[in-house]
This record gives C-alpha cells, sequence and structure tokens, in this order.
C-alpha cells in the first residue's frame, strides 16, 4: 500500500509537480481525496486511483493492473492498526462449527421449524439445495439451542453429529449404543441425538448396497417409541429421489422432512452486518444492499456470499467493509475463483501438478447427478504429489479452500466445484477417468481388507479399463495401494496367461495323437448341429412369423392379445414380420389397464387435477372406486354398492364426487374420506349430474323430475326446469356457468339460462332421441350422440348443425371434448374408441382394445390422458398424445399434391387442386394464411434453404418465388409454366430445378432468377402418373442432380454443367420419385412397379430392393438422420417406414382415404407430414423406439402375461416362457 501511495507521488512529480488544486480540476475529485489517495495510510478506490493517474498523464490500464496488486497483498497482510480483531468475523467457504453460534445469523426461524420438528418426530430430515447452509445451521443453530434449552422433551442426553463415509455402517455402528449423559446435556433417560451430516454420502461414497441397506435400518431403529435414540439427517436436495428409492426411508420421510429454502431479504441482512457488528466493524449500506439483491437472485449464494465477505473483510478500510473492498475481491460470482487463481498462481510446476491431483481427489462425480465433495484420509494423499503435496495442502488450507482435521482432507465447500473454472474444467476432462478411479480406490481398500486375496483382484475388462485410465503416463495419480493393487492384478494376469500357455502346450501333444479320430467326430457332429440349428432357427423364424401375422390380424379386435403375440414373436426371432407387428402394437396408446372389477364399467370421470380417476360397475360388483390416475394403483372405494350408475362428476376443487344412480338417486360423497355426504332429496332414479364452473350449482336430470339445479353448500333445490326437460339423460355447462345443455328422449338438444331457468334455445328442431352430449371448453361447439348412431357438431351461437361425423357412433355412444377442444372422443359400434380431429371433421386415431360396447369415455385435465369403460368390465386409461397420428388439416382442397414443412419446422405449406397454398402454423394448428387469392391448381411447393422464399409452380400462375414471412410475391420467373410439375432447391439455395413437360429439366438461378441451364431433351412421359409427380432430388452437395423417367431409370446430372454422369436402370415402370439420404451415400428411387430400389451412390449398384405392393409410389423422403425413409403411395391411402440399415418394413401409417400423393419430415425427424387425394394433411409423430422399449412399454401398460388358454391356442407344444415377466 506504502509502495502504491510512494509511485503516485513519483507521478504527480513526474508530470511537473502539479499542484493538487489544479489536480483536483482535471480528475473530478476535492483535493483532500486526491492527497488522501497518495499518503498511504490506505490504498485508495480503483476509481480515484485512476482519475489521479488519468490527470498526472500515467497509463490507465497499466496503473490498474498495480492497483490490483496492491489490493492483494493488502488482503495478505489484512489492514495495519487493527491487530485486536484479528480473528474474522466470516468463515468463508467453511462451515460453522457448534463453538461458532455467535457468528451465526439468519436462520432462527429455520432453527425454530427444527425444533419444533424434532419434538413431533424421532426421525427426521432436513433437505436443501447445496449452498443452503445445512451443516452450518445443524452445527451452530440446532445443537447450541438444544444445549441450553430449558425444555426437557427436546434435550438429548447427548448429541453425535457424524457424516456417513465410504463405509458407514462399519464405521459409525458405536453410535447407535445410547449414552450416559454428557456433562451440560439432559438426564440419563433422555434421547441420544444423531445428526446425519452429508446423508448423500451413502449415495456417492458407499459403492455396497447391503452396507447402505444396514446403515439406513439403523437409523430408522429410532421410530420405535422405546429406542433411546433419535436421528436428524441433513440431505441434498437434488438427492431427494435416492431416498424416495428405499421403502422405509420413504415411509419415514412422509410427513418428517423439512426445506432449508432461500433466506428472506432480512435475514440476508443479518447475515451480513451482524457477525461485523460483533467484531466491532460496520459495513458500507450501499455494500449491504447490493449483496442482498445478488445473493437473493444466485442458487446456492450462501457460501459465495460468505466467501466474499471474507475477502471483502481482509480488504476492509480501517472498521469499515468497502463496496472498493469487495469489488477488489471479485465480487460474488468471482470471489471464490480470484482466491483459488491467487493461490495457485504462486505454485511452481511441480506444486500445480500436486494441486490438481489433490482436488481431483476430493471429488466425486457425478452420474446423474451434480458433482460431490470426496473426503480423503491424510494417509492417501501423501502417497501422491511427492513433497510438494504437504505445501498445497498448507496453502489452500490457509485460503480456506480445504479444511483439515486429525485424519482426513476436505473441500471447504461444493461452491468450489462449479465456481473455480479450472477445477471444473478438470472435473469434466477427467471424468471417466475419475469414476474409474473412484472404483479402483474401493476395490484396492477392499483387496488389503480381505489380507491381499487374490480372488479380490481386478481381471478382464475391469483390468483393461484401469490399465488404459492409470498406465504409465497416470501411474503417478495412484497411491501406494492402488499402484500395488493395479500392478499385482496386471502380474497375476501375465501368471495366468503363462499357465495357459503352458497348458496349451501339453494339450497340443495330446490333441495331436488323437486329432484323426476327433476330426471325423467333431465333423459328424458339426453336420448334425447344424443341421438341428438350422432346423431350430427355421421353426423359431416361422412360429415368429405366424405370431407376427396373428398379431396384424388381432390388433383392430383385441388388441391386447395382439400385443402380446407380437411381443412373442419378436422374443421368439426378430424377424421383419416382427418388428412390423411390434412397433403396430407399441403405436396402441394404452397406458394402464385398471384391472380388480367385476361388472360393466358404467361412467368414468376424472378429478379436477388429473391425480384421481373414479370409475363405476354394476352388477354383483356394483362399486364406485378411486384410482391413482398416474399409478394405475386403487386407492379406495366407497361404501356403497349399487345397481347402476349412469353418471359422475367431481366438484371444481376435487372434494366432492356426485353420483347419478338407479334406485339411490343423486349423492355426494367425500373423496378424502370415500364417506357419503348426503344424499339429495330427487328422485330414485337418476341419470346425469353436472357441476357448474365455480361449485355452487349442481345440476341433475332424474326419472319424474326433470332437470334440477341444487345449492351445493346446502343441499336445496335453487329451480326445476320443468316438464320440457322429462326424459333428460345427460347435462353439461358452459365454461361460464351461464348456460346449461341438456340432452334426451323427446325433446333433443335444449340450452337453458340457468339464472332465470328460461329455455335459450332449441337445436334439433323436430325430436330427436340424444343420449349423450359435450360442450366444447370455449363453449362455442356442442357434441352429442344420439339414437340414430350419429355424432354431431353445433354451433352453440346460431344453433345450426356444424357438421356429422362420418362413420356410426355406438348404441349408447359416450361423447368427451379434450381441454383444448381440438379432439373429440365417441365411443364406436365395433367397440373401439374414436379420437376425431374437430376442426377437420376427420379420424385422428381408433383406440382398440374393450371387446365390449365402450359406455363411458373421458379426458383428463392434461389433454392427453382419456379414460375409457365398458361392458367388457374393464377400464382403459389411454395416452393419447402417445399415438402416430397427431393432428389432420383440412382445408378446401380438393386435392393436396405437395406438402413441405420449412426449415426451421414452425411453418407447413401445403399446395394443390381447389384452393392454391396454405401455411399452417406445424404446431398450433390454427387456420392458414393463404398466399394469394389468385393461386389456385398450385402442383408443387418448395422452401429454400434459409427458409425466406417460397417456391411454387401452377397451372395459371406459372413459377413464383414468394416472402414466406410476408406471403407476398416477390419474383415471377416464367408465366409459361403450366406444365412445370415438379421443383426442387438445392441445398446451398443458389439453384432452383424445376420440372415440365414441353421443356424438361430446367436450372434457374434462384437469387436473379435467371435461367440458369435447361438439361438435354431425354424421355419424359406423358401419362398421368408422371404428370402428377415426376422426380426430381439434389445431392446435400447440391452438385448433382437426380431425375427419373417413363423408361425406368434415374440419371445423374452434374447440376453446374448439365452433363449426364451416370444413367441407374432397374425399374419396370415410370419412375415416379427419388430421394437423397442426408449424407448422400444413398439414392432412393420408386415408381409405378410399387418397389423402392435405394443405389449406392459411390458404386452406382443397387443396396437395397424394399419390396413393394403392386400399386405406384408417389413420394418417398428420408428422416434427417437418415435412419428411416417414409414411402407414399395409393395402396389404401398409407404411408410404410422403413428401416434404411435392414431394409425391414417399421411401420405402417394409416387413415388417409384416398392415395397419398406427398410426405415430408419436418427438420427435428419427430413428425412426418403427409397429403393426398382426400384433400388432408395428416401429421403423425415418428419416434420408434428400440424394440426393447417398445417390448417394455407394451407390457407395462398390459400389466398381464398371456394366458394358459391363450397359450395353448397360441403357442402349442412350446417351453411355457414368460411373454411379458412379472
Amino acid at each position: 500500500m506504502q509502495r502504491f501511495a510512494f509511485e503516485l507521488r513519483k507521478l504527480r512529480a513526474e508530470a511537473g509537480g502539479i499542484t493538487y488544486r489544479v489536480l483536483a480540476q482535471r480528475a473530478g475529485y476535492s483535493v483532500t481525496t486526491l492527497s488522501q489517495a497518495a499518503a498511504g495510510e490506505q490504498l485508495p478506490t480503483l476509481t480515484v486511483a485512476l482519475a489521479y493517474v488519468q490527470a498526472c498523464g500515467g497509463d490507465p490500464v497499466e496503473w490498474e493492473a498495480r492497483w490490483k496488486q496492491a489490493s492483494d497483498e493488502a488482503a495478505v497482510l489484512g489492514p495495519e492498526g487493527d491487530g485486536e480483531h484479528t480473528e474474522p468475523p466470516y468463515k468463508g467457504l467453511a462451515r460453522f462449527e457448534t463453538g461458532d453460534d455467535g457468528l451465526f445469523f439468519g436462520r432462527d426461524r429455520l432453527t425454530a421449524d427444527l425444533l419444533e420438528l424434532l419434538r413431533r418426530r424421532r426421525f427426521a430430515a432436513v433437505f436443501g439445495p447445496s449452498g443452503s447452509g445445512k451443516s452450518s445451521l445443524l452445527r451452530a443453530g440446532l445443537v447450541p439451542t438444544l444445549r441450553h434449552t430449558q425444555d426437557a422433551g427436546l434435550r438429548p442426553a447427548a448429541i453425535r453429529i457424524l457424516a456417513p463415509g465410504d463405509r458407514p455402517a462399519y464405521t459409525h455402528a458405536h453410535v447407535f449404543e445410547p449414552s450416559d449423559t454428557t456433562p451440560g446435556m439432559g438426564a440419563a433417560e433422555a434421547d441420544t441425538l444423531i445428526v446425519v451430516d452429508q446423508f448423500e454420502e451413502i449415495f456417492t461414497l458407499c459403492q455396497d448396497p447391503e452396507e447402505r441397506a444396514r446403515f439406513i435400518d439403523a437409523l430408522l431403529t429410532a421410530r420405535r417409541p422405546e429406542n433411546r435414540l433419535r436421528v436428524l439427517v441433513a440431505v441434498r436436495a437434488d438427492f431427494y429421489g435416492h431416498c424416495a428409492g428405499h421403502r422405509g426411508l420413504a415411509e419415514a420421510l412422509r410427513d418428517a422432512q423439512l426445506l432449508a429454502g432461500p433466506m428472506s431479504p432480512a435475514e440476508l441482512r443479518d447475515v451480513i452486518v451482524r457477525p461485523a457488528a460483533a467484531a466491532g466493524l460496520t459495513v458500507e449500506r450501499a455494500l449491504t444492499s447490493r449483496l442482498v439483491q445478488e445473493v437473493a437472485d444466485a442458487p446456492g449464494g450462501l457460501p459465495l456470499l460468505s466467501h466474499v465477505l471474507l475477502e471483502t473483510w481482509r480488504r476492509r478500510r480501517g472498521k469499515t467493509l468497502t463496496t472498493a473492498g469487495y469489488e477488489a475481491a471479485g465480487g460474488l460470482a468471482g470471489a471464490i475463483a480470484k482466491t483459488a487463481e491467487g493461490v495457485y498462481s504462486h505454485f511452481t510446476r511441480d506444486q500445480a501438478d500436486a494441486a490438481r491431483r489433490v482436488l481431483l481427489r476430493l471429488v466425486t462425480p457425478g452420474d446423474g447427478t451434480p458433482d460431490t465433495r470426496r473426503p480423503a484420509e491424510r494417509e492417501e494423499l501423501r502417497d501422491i504429489g511427492g513433497p510438494s503435496t504437504a505445501q498445497v495442502l498448507e496453502a489452500l488450507t490457509r485460503a480456506r479452500l480445504l479444511t483439515q482435521d486429525d485424519d482426513t482432507v476436505d473441500l471447504a465447500h461444493e461452491a468450489l466445484l462449479t465456481a473455480w473454472p479450472r477445477l471444473r474444467d478438470w472435473i469434466e476432462a477427467d471424468r471417466e477417468r475419475l469414476r474409474t478411479h473412484r472404483k479402483l480406490t474401493e476395490a484396492a481398500r477392499a483387496w488389503e481388507e480381505l489380507d491381499c486375496d487374490p480372488g479380490a483382484l481386478y481381471r478382464g475388462s475391469r483390468l483393461a479399463t484401469a490399465q488404459e485410465h492409470f498406465g504409465e503416463e497416470h501411474h503417478e495419480d495412484l497411491t501406494v495401494l492402488e499402484h500395488t493393487f493395479l500392478t499385482t492384478s496386471l502380474q497375476a494376469r501375465e501368471h495366468e496367461e503363462h499357465a495357459a500357455t503352458r497348458t496349451t502346450r501339453r494339450l497340443r501333444a495330446l490333441t495331436a495323437s488323437l486329432s484323426v479320430l476327433l476330426v471325423l467326430a467333431v465333423i459328424a457332429g458339426l453336420v448334425a448341429w447344424q443341421q438341428r440349428h438350422n432346423a431350430d432357427s427355421a421353426q423359431k423364424t416361422a412360429l415368429s412369423r405366424q405370431l407376427a401375422a396373428q398379431s396384424s390380424a388381432l390388433i383392430d379386435t383385441d388388441s391386447d392379445l395382439a400385443s402380446l403375440l407380437a411381443v412373442q414373436s419378436y422374443r421368439t426371432s426378430p424377424t421383419s414380420q416382427a418388428v412390423q407387428s411390434l412397433y403396430a402394437a407399441a403405436a396402441v396408446p394404452l397406458r394402464h389397464g385398471l384391472t380388480g372389477r367385476r361388472g360393466a364399467v358404467t361412467s368414468v370421470a376424472f378429478s379436477p387435477d388429473g391425480r384421481v380417476l373414479a370409475s363405476s360397475t354394476e352388477g354383483e360388483d356394483g362399486k364406485v372406486r378411486l384410482w391413482d390416475a398416474g399409478t394405475g394403483r386403487l386407492e379406495r372405494s366407497l361404501d356403497w354398492n349399487p345397481a347402476w350408475v349412469w353418471s359422475m362428476a367431481f366438484s371444481p376443487d376435487g372434494r366432492t364426487l356426485a353420483t347419478a344412480a338407479m334406485n339411490d338417486g343423486v349423492q355426494l360423497w367425500n373423496t378424502a374420506t370415500g364417506r357419503l355426504r348426503t344424499t339429495l332429496p330427487g328422485p330414485a332414479d337418476a341419470y346425469a349430474v353436472a357441476f357448474s364452473p365455480d361449485g355452487r350449482t349442481l345440476a341433475t336430470a332424474g326419472d319424474g323430475q326433470g332437470v334440477q339445479l341444487w345449492d351445493t353448500a346446502s343441499a336445496r333445490l335453487r329451480r326445476n326446469l320443468g316438464r320440457q326437460t322429462q326424459g333428460v339423460g345427460s347435462v353439461a355447462f358452459s365454461p361460464d356457468g351461464h348456460t346449461l345443455a341438456t340432452g334426451g328422449t323427446g325433446h333433443g338438444v335444449q340450452l337453458w339460462n340457468t339464472a332465470d331457468g328460461k329455455l335459450q334455445r332449441g337445436l334439433c328442431g323436430p325430436p330427436l332421441g340424444v343420449y349423450s352430449l359435450a360442450l366444447s371448453p370455449d363453449g362455442r361447439t356442442l357434441a352429442t350422440s344420439g339414437t340414430d348412431h350419429t355424432v354431431r357438431l353445433w354451433n352453440t351461437a346460431t344453433g345450426r348443425l356444424r357438421t356429422s361425423l362420418p362413420g356410426p357412433a355406438g348404441d349408447m355412444a359416450p361423447v368427451a371434448f379434450s381441454p383444448d377442444g381440438h379432439t373429440l372422443a365417441t365411443s364406436s359400434p365395433d367397440n373401439t374408441v374414436r379420437l376425431w380431429d374437430t376442426a377437420a371433421g376427420a379420424t385422428l386415431a381408433t383406440l382398440p382394445g374393450h371387446t365390449d360396447t365402450v359406455l363411458s369415455v373421458a379426458f383428463g385435465p392434461d389433454g392427453h390422458t382419456l379414460a375409457t369403460g365398458g361392458r367388457d368390465q374393464s377400464v382403459r386409461l389411454w395416452d393419447t398424445a402417445a399415438g402416430l397420428n397427431r393432428a389432420v388439416l383440412a382445408g378446401p382442397l380438393k386435392q393436396v399434391l405437395s406438402v413441405a414443412f420449412s426449415p426451421d419446422g414452425q411453418t407447413l405449406a401445403t399446395a394443390g387442386y381447389g384452393r392454391g397454398v396454405d401455411l399452417w402454423d406445424a404446431h398450433a394448428r390454427r387456420r392458414p394464411r393463404t398466399l394469394s387469392k389468385g393461386l389456385d391448381d398450385v402442383s408443387s411447393v418448395a422452401f429454400s434453404p434459409d427458409g425466406r422464399t417460397l417456391a411454387t409452380v401452377g397451372r395459371h400462375h406459372g413459377l413464383g418465388l414468394w416472402d414466406s414471412a410476408t406471403g407476398r410475391l416477390r419474383e415471377r420467373l416464367s408465366r409459361d409454366a403450366h406444365d412445370v410439375f415438379r421443383l426442387a432447391f438445392s441445398p446451398d439455395g443458389r439453384t432452383l430445378a424445376t420440372r415440365g413437360l414441353e421443356h424438361g429439366v430446367q436450372l434457374w438461378d434462384a437469387k436473379t432468377g435467371r435461367l440458369r441451364n435447361a438439361l438435354p431433351e431425354f424421355v419424359v412421359g406423358t401419362d398421368s402418373f408422371v404428370n402428377g409427380m415426376g422426380s426430381l432430388a439434389f445431392s446435400p452437395d447440391s452438385r448433382t442432380l437426380a431425375t427419373g423417367g417413363e423408361d425406368g431409370a434415374v440419371r445423374l446430372w452434374d447440376s453446374v454443367t448439365g452433363r449426364l454422369r451416370v444413367r441407374l436402370p432397374g425399374h419396370t415402370g415410370t419412375l415416379g420419385s427419388v430421394a437423397f439420404s442426408p449424407d448422400g451415400r444413398t439414392l432412393a428411387a420408386a415408381g409405378s412397379d410399387g418397389t423402392v430400389r435405394l443405389w449406392d451412390t459411390k458404386t452406382d449398384r443397387v443396396r437395397t430392393t424394399l419390396p413393394g405392393r403392386a400399386a405406384p409410389v408417389f413420394g418417398i423422403v428420408f428422416s434427417p438422420d437418415g435412419r428411416t425413409l417414409a414411402t407414399a403411395g395409393s395402396a389404401a391411402g398409407s404411408v410404410r417406414l422403413w428401416d434404411t440399415a435392414t431394409g425391414n418394413a417399421l411401420a405402417t401409417l394409416t387413415g388417409h382415404t384416398d392415395a397419398v400423393l406427398s410426405v415430408s419430415f419436418s427438420p427435428d425427424g419427430r413428425t412426418l407430414a403427409t397429403a393426398g387425394g382426400d384433400g388432408t394433411v395428416r401429421l403423425w409423430n415418428i419416434i420408434l423406439p428400440p424394440p426393447a422399449m417398445a417390448i417394455s412399454k407394451i407390457c407395462q401398460a398390459l400389466g398381464r402375461d398371456l394366458t394358459p388358454q391363450e397359450r395353448s391356442t397360441y403357442l402349442p407344444d412350446q417351453p411355457p416362457h414368460a411373454t411379458c415377466p412379472a
């Protein structure tokens, strides 16, 4: 500091000895401030120092470095003249100990909560993120409070604090013995309190599951009333899931846990100000406010705060902690790194190497969890790094980055792992080696404890891995024990190899004498084995294909059995047919089948939070059951045996379940206890119930009374809607609660004003029987299912019919809207459930599985969980988002000829006859934007690689380039393009290729719009197949253009010169579609003969031929990762997915009612868009899991195996191996 002041005075002298008055005018500071800056009594702030330097003509960059050096020196030496307070009032990264309670502030409220928890529970836990101060809370907050409490029920006989370590049950066995009275503690009959800090070490350091279980079980004995132990554990919050994995521990923590959350601003001020006040110091108000604001927004900020306060204390001015000192320390985010780098920068090369080895030994790398610290014994660290290790340990401990006791060394805090970039980089660079090292350390220790038993040595892959990571270059990283263990393992392997070699030599002599006889015997045996193997393999292959065929035949009628047969088919032999049937089964979006009922399931309903599903059954097993909708487990059954429950509804708060039943009327149940709250004084036979959105009103429909509105608080009748509601069997409130829709026999569908009970509108005109109805979430659409087996959608504002859904509904067809209103679920006569796109009026998916009439459907509040129940006595939970068909986009197009995703995947362009070009939001399914009303009969669209331009060709408008953001026409390249039917951008965006009948293939400059080249004339074809689609594709490097013609050949052209490179013949009909794989190594070509050939572009040879269906293929496209190929054709409007590596069919997508003419993958490969002659575009989820995952999903959803009867029918004479093991 004195030297810095001297250099300032010297600078002023070299500047001509200017007076302080002139200096003050130049610098903008007072004479007093500038003279004190050069006096040497204290270090000036950086801003004052730089103003002084610039006024004297000095270099600010050079002097800023000098000031920082002086600041660091001042921090090491500390302020002069302040020797009475040499002990810092802040702990830095070190934790507070039991004797530090005089400096521990800010956790009074949490300490009181912890005392109350211990008063109620014998076993308790504190959870909190790393850096929340759990260890300090236990030692400096809880323990001193317990020692001084006057509450005899809380004051323990003794307190024992421990950390588990790597062998917790063995190391700490003695602590579970009750203690005699410790002086100053409770009475002899009081309990002993065991405080387990860093409880997560049982998962990070203890590698033996049995050892871990013994330790946890020992702790849990504290829950017994007769036990004289109490236990409190502190756990990092990210290990909560690990704790939940132990059944006893999860049960003990159910209501015995406390969360150490962030401090309030007032508590943070106490942490900052009160330790300084206790030491006779003050903190600048501006610094206090700044620290409170910064720490409040910093996850795990307490250790950072403690450390920066310590470093600011070292740079204090007199008795004041200043903002200047805080900034010199590096601030909240940089203080730890500055301290650590400051220590590290003074290390020699040997010391730096030793520091890296020491620090990495104190880390346990996370595996799916954050990294944690690892205490190490001093003896372990003495073996590495040589004499430099002791110097490094001393320097890091003095800087409070490490802590040491008599036996162990540890990181001061886990914040060091993330706040010091150098250490963080070391860990990332050596993460795999660290994992191997931790296992090697444990193995070496176990070997030593077993008296160096040779059976405990490394062998095989573990030895190879250890040798790879700790060869000659890294042998210094090992302790003597680890090195000895690894060397002995290598020597043992070498000895075993030599012994095996000697044995082999002896056997060779014997083998030679018997070889002639053995060769004959072996040959005969091999021939017999090969014949047996071939026969067995052929039998398995045949059985696999048979099971796959049976699965495919049953998938639409009995999906459960079909799914089990698909699994068994793949387990028998993974044939291509087995793979396809397995994916077809996995596409059935069943999540759970709920078991435990005997009787038809008459009604299902979700609680408002979606956690509980209510179901009702009829007959002898008549019950209302409440299920956990997430796990499919039964929670409770209502104490009631109804004859038939027609309808159920949860109140908006989920606390009440209303039921409408035959003979029992309307009843209200407490969902928490399952007990009856009240029975409404209505008719004995009730058919429908519905709560108003605010929960204050319950609408009911019953025999003889019509529709009634009840006050749910008093159970009193508010209003009876009268005779016009006789025969009503279904009711539903509008979202605002102002309107009630009713439906039944005699009066069809009616809308009522709930305020005055007056009829607003009758929707159906002539009387029409209605079985079920549902209002959309926005209240604009009403869905009804009638006795004429038709589902209708009505406009509630006008009362007009909006549409009737194609296809018949079931006899008693229930209907239900999804929460977003985009999907409607209905039942069908074939015992399936259909999901409809309400905007398009098209089927999204058909859910097979029920084997009898479906009586009830209900969507969960998450929008993708659907519950169904039926006469087959089953309740099924479906994940509607997991099905393949995600959405249907339907416009006024007669045919959709072309579909294309934008490069960012946000927009989908569609084009065809009857409208032109529509731009759809690919995610929200909003009403599309139309490019121009003048566009019609557009045959092809393509986005430029940057997504800014959309190219179109049409019968009347020619070839145009459009701004995809604004929808405006940028340039019309050619009006004479009525014959153009296909176009494509090159991947580099420079070229646009078009293909037509009159001009063949033309190459355009995409920027200037000029015609660059025209390929030589060749056979194009004039039949409708080529006219409709054609074939055109650029290679990924843009250098090659592939085309296909009527002669069945693929031609590859140089896209720059227009020269023909090669002709690839092979197809027997017109070649209608070509596509390059993303890596350019494969070219797919398809045509009117229905086959798809995959060509190797390097050798120009056919790599694979995919079998067709004797129907033209109109479109092919590779997925972005190149692993999947989608092909579309005219065969029943289907799309097939192929594995490009094996050539096996993966799945068949059905839903279109006419030929599929165009296909396009989204850039992320998760969605496939298909379009065709039925005028619709369908979006499909293309996420095909590995077969093992598909099997796991199927078995988990079904929850059963093949029955003995099913096994005897489909697997006769086969050994009884489980298809889906329990």
